[in-house]
């Protein structure tokens, strides 16, 4: 069992983060923040996904004014992602928004920071603190650190300036797009402060490669205890995000929501369509909010005996295939009968109503 690092506990809007409370999965909308109605039904559809809070870019006033209908109508918590112009913070705050991302540091004047942390503290209203390694500030780029090293710099400095106005209701990311670099950031800043930590691999890319650089700079944090909410960065539908997301932690036992699927590689036993029937399983069964395994085997010789512990199965033979339970085989079915067969199957051990 992993053992996570002890931080302090903040909420955003009805969502704990830090403090023992489970990690929770976030994306950012991709929508024009002006556009009411747009972002909207992406934050329904994310919701829907099982996003627990959602980001949305503030340029401009605009979209600090369109904050306050979004807001309203939202299902879940919502942060606000300013730079530079305090005033949008402000305009968000009094519109309802229940977090603001933006790093006093790069507001300008220490009286503008001020009343945006007294707004703040008015609402409470938590900040998170994000630092990006390729746009550091130039005092600390022009260090002759490592990039890791330069990047909790600037986040300390950011933090002494809300702790020096008596604000501690913090969170931090300090992000790379390169996976190791973002992987000693978080460790560095987890010695030094015990704020919660949002975690996630910047700029990671499209889906397959997104996936796999995000998997593995994330999941190495996960396993070391470290952070207390995630996001899966993708250039993709940010529902991509989401299921990436639970996924990571579904699979180091850090969260419970839906299906585990398993799935055999192939190899020359397998006589049935075995990547296409795996998709359909997959498919079918990704909505089913139940804390079960399902395996996909390519065949009946080892399929069930190595996924006995899955809680259902299907293993492939020739134009059919056999469906088991805990290892023991229950039903041979056609093939073009097996994922209506063990949709009936899961659905009566459950008795659930279809």
């Amino acid at each position: 069992m992993i053992k996570r690092r002890k931080s302090k506990q903040i909420a955003i809007g009805n969502i704990k983060i830090g403090g023992g409370a489970p990690i929770s999965v976030q994306s950012m909308c991709n929508t024009d923040t002006r556009d009411v109605g747009a972002t909207l039904n992406q934050i329904s559809a994310l919701a829907s996904a099982g996003c627990e809070i959602v980001r949305l870019a503030v340029l401009n006033k605009e979209a600090a004014a369109a904050i306050k209908d979004i807001t309203a109508k939202s299902p879940i918590p919502l942060v606000a992602d300013i730079h530079f112009d305090y005033r949008l913070a402000i305009t968000c705050i009094e519109n309802g928004i229940n977090a603001l991302r933006i790093n006093p540091g790069n507001i300008g004047k220490r009286e503008h920071t001020k009343k945006v942390v007294e707004a703040a503290k008015d609402r409470n209203i938590p900040i998170r603190i994000g630092i990006n390694g390729g746009s550091l500030e130039k005092e600390f780029e022009k260090m002759d650190l490592p990039l890791h090293e330069k990047m909790v710099q600037s986040a300390l400095r950011h933090i002494e300036i809300l702790e020096d106005l008596n604000f501690y209701d913090t969170k931090i990311s300090l992000k790379s797009s390169d996976v190791l670099t973002t992987i000693e950031a978080y460790k560095l800043i987890a010695q030094k402060v015990d704020y919660p930590l949002h975690i996630g691999v910047t700029e990671a890319g499209t889906l397959k490669a997104g996936l796999i650089k995000s998997s593995v700079g994330i999941g190495s944090l996960l396993t070391l205890g470290i952070g207390d909410t995630i996001r899966v960065s993708l250039t993709e539908n940010p529902i991509e995000e989401v299921d990436a997301g639970f996924g990571i932690l579904k699979s180091l036992g850090l969260r419970e929501k839906g299906v585990n699927f398993i799935s055999c590689p192939t190899c020359g036993r397998t006589q049935i369509d075995l990547i296409s029937l795996a998709k359909q399983v997959e498919n079918k069964f990704k909505n089913l909010d139940l804390p079960i395994t399902i395996a996909v085997m390519g065949c009946p010789v080892n399929g069930p005996g190595e996924a006995r512990h899955a809680d259902f199965g299907i293993a492939g033979a020739i134009n059919e295939g056999y469906i088991f339970k805990k290892g023991e085989i229950i039903a041979r079915v056609p093939e073009a009968d097996l994922i209506n067969s063990l949709e009936k199957i899961i659905i009566e051990s459950y008795s659930l109503v279809k």
